[in-house]
Order: C-alpha cells, then structure tokens, then sequence
C-alpha cells in the first residue's frame, strides 16, 4: 500500500504523490491518467482538485525533493506556491528539516516553516522566483510591447491597464474595483487567453486585483490549466509584485501585505535585492485527508478500493477563515 494525501493551500486542492516511495514510479502517460482522473469533481476523489503534486528525488544540487505540479487537465505547470507550501510541510515532516530547497522546474526554491496561523492551522513560508518581465519569458506577441507594465491593452480588453510577469509561471494581472473584480470579465478574459489566440500562444494565468488599501490587496484568478481556482499562490505573489511597482504608495517594499482570495488569505513579502526581484509567500498547508492505495490501483488509476482517513485540520482552517473580513461576494468554490 501506498499514502497519498489531500491538501490545500487557500483552498487550492492537491493530491500529494510521494514517488519516491513507490517500488516503481508512474510512467508519464500513468501520471496524466492519474491526475486527470483523479482530482475530476465527478469520478475522482473526495470532489476532485485543482491537481497533483509529484514528489520525486531531486535533480538539483542542495535540494532535499523536487516537486513537479501536474495541472487538472494533464499538462504541467512549472510552480505552484500554495502547492508548494504543502509539499514543504510534507518534507519537513518526513525529514524533520524546518528549513530547506526544495527542486523545481526552474530552480531550486528555499522553503521555511513558520508559525501558526490559528490554532491547528500550520503555515509554511516558501520562496517565488525567478521573476521576469520580457515577452519571451511568458510568452506573448502582437500587442505592440516588449514588456507590458500597467499597461492599457485594447486588444485584450478596454478600459483595464494590464501588467505581465512571470515567476516563473506567466501571469497577466489588472487592478479594478469591486464591481468589476465580481463580473463575467475575469471569465471572458481567462477564457479568451487560453484558448487558441493571437496574443498568449501558451496562455497565461489571470489575475484580477482589488486594492484594499495599504498593503492589502484581493486577488482573483482564472489559472491556466485549471479555471477558476479558489486561490493561486503564484498569482498573489506576482500581484503583490505588480501592486508594488505600480501602486507605489500603497504597495510597499520589505513589508508583509494581506492578501485576499476567495480561499482565504496569505501574506506575501516583495524583495528587491541585488537588482533582482523575489517574493516569500506565506499561508497555510492544511492536510484534509490521508488516502490508502494499492501501488498497482495507482498505476491503474484505480480508486475503488482505496481506504480514506480525514483528518480535523479543515475545521480549523474554517474557523480561521470565517474570521477573515469580507471585502467583495466572492465565495470558496
């Protein structure tokens, strides 16, 4: 038998999957079975989920893992902040190390435990970069721009100024109010950029962002691979950083910022150090439920002799959450 483990960062929903204890490891074409099968609201586990976090042994020098993040529809992302944090939490206890790199599509990433955020609510601090702003690091063309830094682009959508990012992930973040945040535009846009299009060949995550006022922020995502999601833990990062350089009397530097989500909240910290842009992301990494299976059902995709044992950790992420204001009517899917 084999452990998975249902978790969430913000209310953003993975499956762990440690391959490293595994006799023999998912094929790639398992991998995708597995993912897309199983975090499927309507045939997978425990109401599906946003995706799979794969656990392997690390390629980079230093690292303690590597993590790869395999989206709902089967294709891979190359981070996941909120993903990551659960997958830091998971080392952490597996190694009693507190402080650590952990392996990523890009770069070795550095990854801390941190204090509660409530009772029974653990936290983890983990590090997002690298940070780039040219058009080939996204990537996008036909929009009259070799950057795009608050931005009104007509092409997209009228009347909205617009900044791109990646972290590594791509990201295309505008700042609004709270009537727009709450209308159809997110979905018009997401949709629109990740589908066949002129302008993102390889879509892009989408950010919607309310300014609360100094330092605190909401943030809306549609996340490419994925849809709507409750929270994205490279979104808020990227929006925090964007709200920085953009908003720059209210956005400050060095200092932690509220950030809002339908999921909850985080706080990010937006560095400038060196010439060189990164962001610490810091939340929850809530374990919801420990799933049982047979190593061949996993191979198999298999679910229906699977043992599940939730744990109480979700209550206690719900009576932080239901402490935290409310700025617009976005609800937690």
């Amino acid at each position: 038998m084999t452990t998975l483990y249902k978790v969430h960062g913000s209310q953003n929903h993975f499956f762990i999957l440690d391959q490293t204890e595994l006799n023999t490891p998912l094929s790639e074409s398992e991998l995708i079975a597995l993912t897309k099968k199983i975090t499927n609201p309507q045939n997978g586990l425990l109401n599906g989920a946003d995706g799979v976090l794969v656990i392997n042994k690390a390629t980079r020098d230093g690292a303690l893992a590597q993590m790869r993040v395999i989206n709902a529809d089967g294709s891979e992302a190359s981070m996941c902040g909120n993903g990551l944090r659960t997958v830091a939490r998971y080392l952490s206890e597996k190694y009693h190390q507190d402080s650590f790199l952990v392996d990523t599509m890009n770069s070795n990433l550095r990854v801390r435990k941190y204090d509660d955020l409530a009772v029974g609510v653990h936290a983890f601090a983990v590090e997002i970069s690298p940070v780039l702003f040219n058009k080939e690091a996204l990537p996008f063309q036909n929009l009259g721009h070799d950057r795009i830094i608050d931005q009104y682009l007509p092409e997209i959508y009228p009347g909205l100024r617009f900044t791109s990012l990646a972290v590594p992930n791509p990201h295309l973040i505008s700042f609004m109010n709270q009537a727009q945040i709450e209308s159809n535009i997110l979905k018009e846009v997401g949709e629109y950029l990740n589908n066949e299009n002129p302008y993102f060949s390889d879509g892009v995550n989408v950010n919607f962002v309310q300014i609360i006022g100094e330092n605190q922020l909401f943030v809306r995502t549609y996340e490419r691979g994925v849809g709507f999601t409750n929270a994205c833990g490279t979104g808020m990062s990227a929006s925090s950083l964007a709200f920085c350089l953009t908003h720059p009397k209210k956005g400050i530097f060095n200092q932690k910022i509220d950030v809002y989500n339908p999921g909850g909240k985080v706080q990010t910290i937006v560095h400038h150090e060196n010439h060189h842009y990164w962001i610490e992301l810091i939340g929850n990494a809530t374990f919801t439920d420990q799933i049982e299976i047979s190593e061949s059902d996993l191979h198999q995709a298999e679910f229906a002799n699977v043992k599940v044992k939730s744990t109480d950790e979700e209550k206690y992420y719900q009576q932080f959450s239901n402490h935290l204001p409310l700025f617009n009517n976005l609800q937690a899917n």
